[in-house]
C-alpha cells in the first residue's frame, strides 16, 4: 500500500485559521477536515494530556503496518493477559483466535489484554511493540507523544499526547488503511475461538447515536478523564473529532459535527481533469497530477484565489499554481509539460539516467 507521510503538512503550518464561532469542548480538542488537513476549530490543541484507551488507535496502526498480511493468522493468547485489568476481552490462557478477531476486541471492547497479545504477536513483546509504536509516531509527524504501553492504563506507564497528534494518526489510518475504518467503525462483530465465542458490541454510543460517525474510539481513566476520537462524513465532507478530558464528549462532538457540518462546504478548486490557465502562459501542453478540495463557508468561497508561478528552468515542470485564502497559501501543485501522448515529459537528466541504468 503506498503510504501518505505527515500529510499536507504544508497546508496545516500556512493554515491557521480557527473559528471561534462555538465554545470549546473539553480541556482540548480539535476539528480537521480529513480531505485537506484544514483546521476547522482547535482548542489548547498542543497541550499535552494523558490518553488512555486512545493509545489504542496507534496499537491499531502498528499492527495493521507490520502485521496486516496476517490479519487470519491464529494467535495463542499467553501469560501476557494475566496482569491486565480494566476493560479486557476476558481472553483465557491458550485460548486461538486470529489476529483480526484480536484488533475487533481492541477497538469494540477497548480489550486491554487484547492489546497486549497484540504486541506480542506482531514484535515479540511489549517492550518492542512500544519502540514500534513510537517510531510510527514520529514517522508520520507526531512530536508531542510519548507511548509506554499499548493500552492506555496509567498506574504504572503513561501514554502522552495532544488532540492535534491524535488527529494526524487518526487521519493517517483513516487514509491510508480500509480496515482502519471497518474495524473502528463497526457496530458489532462476531467470532468463536478454540474456546469460545464472542458477541462484541462497540462500546461508543455516539456511534449508535450519532448516523454520520464513520470510526470511534474512546478511553477513560480516573487520571486522564474522557476522551474520543471520532471521525464523520456528510455531504463529502469527512471531519474528525479529538477531545481529551471532556465529561461531555459525545453531546459534544456531535454539536461539533452538526456545526461544521451545517457552515462548511467540500470545493473542488482545482480539478485535474478540467485544469486550465490563460493562454497566453504556456506555449506547450501541461496538466497537474493532483485535484484539490478544501472545506469552505460561503463568505470564503468568494475569497480563494489562484496564481500561476511560471518555472524557466528547462524541464519538465513548467511552473506551479497556489491556492489563496485570505492572502495566505493553502496549497501548491506543479504543472507539468506533456508529451505528445499526454503522459509528463522526461527532462534530458532522467533520460541519461536511464540509460546508464540500463548499462551498468
Amino acid at each position: 500500500m503506498k503510504k501518505i507521510l505527515p500529510i499536507f503538512l504544508f497546508i496545516l503550518l500556512f493554515n491557521t485559521i480557527n473559528v471561534q464561532a462555538i465554545s470549546s469542548s473539553g480541556a482540548s480538542s480539535i476539528v480537521m477536515d480529513i480531505d485537506s488537513g484544514r483546521i476547522l476549530y482547535e482548542h489548547e490543541s498542543n497541550s499535552e494530556r494523558l490518553i488512555a484507551s486512545t493509545t489504542k488507535i496507534m496499537t491499531l496502526l502498528v499492527a495493521l503496518t507490520y502485521a496486516k498480511d496476517k490479519l487470519d493468522t491464529k494467535v495463542v493468547v499467553g501469560d501476557e493477559v494475566l496482569k491486565m485489568y480494566g476493560t479486557n476481552m476476558y481472553l483465557s490462557l491458550k485460548e486461538e483466535l486470529t489476529l483480526r478477531d484480536l484488533l475487533y476486541g481492541l477497538m469494540l471492547r477497548s480489550g486491554n489484554d487484547a492489546s497486549v497479545v497484540i504486541a506480542k504477536f506482531v514484535a515479540g513483546n511489549v517492550d518492542s511493540f512500544v519502540y514500534l509504536m513510537n517510531e510510527e509516531a514520529t514517522k508520520i509527524g507526531m512530536q508531542n507523544t510519548i507511548y509506554k504501553n499499548p493500552h492506555g492504563l496509567d498506574e504504572e506507564t503513561m501514554n502522552y499526547s495532544t488532540p492535534y497528534d491524535l488527529a494526524i494518526l487518526t487521519r493517517y489510518l483513516y487514509l491510508n488503511f480500509k480496515e482502519y475504518r471497518e474495524i473502528a467503525g463497526a457496530k458489532y462483530y462476531d467470532f468463536k475461538s478454540n474456546q469460545k465465542s464472542y458477541s462484541l458490541v462497540n462500546r461508543c454510543k455516539i456511534l449508535f447515536d450519532y448516523k454520520y460517525i464513520t470510526s470511534v474510539k474512546s478511553g477513560y481513566t480516573p487520571k486522564a478523564g474522557r476522551s474520543l476520537v471520532s471521525t464523520a462524513s456528510k455531504n463529502n465532507l469527512n471531519l474528525l473529532i479529538v477531545t481529551l478530558d471532556d465529561d461531555e464528549m459525545y453531546k459534544n462532538h456531535e454539536s461539533l459535527y452538526e456545526y461544521y457540518f451545517n457552515n462548511y462546504q467540500n470545493k473542488t478548486i482545482l480539478d485535474k481533469d478540467k485544469f486550465k490557465v490563460p493562454s497566453n502562459i504556456f506555449k506547450k501542453d501541461y496538466y497537474i497530477k493532483e485535484s484539490f478540495t478544501y472545506p469552505l463557508t460561503d463568505e470564503e468561497i468568494h475569497k480563494i484565489k489562484t496564481k500561476i508561478i511560471v518555472n524557466d528552468k528547462d524541464d519538465n515542470k513548467l511552473g506551479s499554481i497556489q491556492v489563496l485564502l485570505n492572502k495566505k497559501v493553502i496549497y501548491e501543485e506543479d504543472i507539468l509539460e506533456k508529451d505528445n501522448k499526454g503522459k509528463e515529459k522526461e527532462s534530458l537528466f532522467k533520460k541519461i539516467k536511464k540509460i546508464f541504468k540500463k548499462l551498468f
